[in-house]
């Protein structure tokens, strides 16, 4: 017997909404990666190359693109819009924190 069409869409809506959580997860995760990186390389200024300061360039612009593309699920609660915004002003905080580090 098939499901009803109004069961359906509820299982795809939470479906997208598991899907978004785990791509925000994934995104916190490298943003504590780029968080850590930034730590060392703020302690250690040898790290601060011109390659390492354009591959830290690269890896902000690709999380930035990341964040700030992604539409937020409709079905989500409000807990989960809140997110996105601390993960966006994370990621401009850590920018900061990469550009004192780098000396640019």
């Amino acid at each position: 017997m098939p499901m009803p069409k109004h069961s359906r869409y509820l299982d795809l809506q939470e479906s997208i909404v598991q899907n978004w959580r785990n791509f925000m997860d994934n995104m916190e995760t490298s943003l504590n990666m780029l968080d850590k990186e930034i730590d060392e390389a703020a302690q250690m200024q040898s790290i601060c190359t011109s390659e390492w300061c354009e591959a830290t360039e690269h890896v902000i612009d690709e999380l930035g693109n990341s964040l700030f593309s992604i539409s937020e699920p409709r079905w989500g609660p409000e807990e989960d819009s809140l997110r996105i915004k601390e993960l966006r002003k994370r990621l401009h905080d850590l920018y900061a924190r990469y550009k004192a580090a780098s000396g640019r």
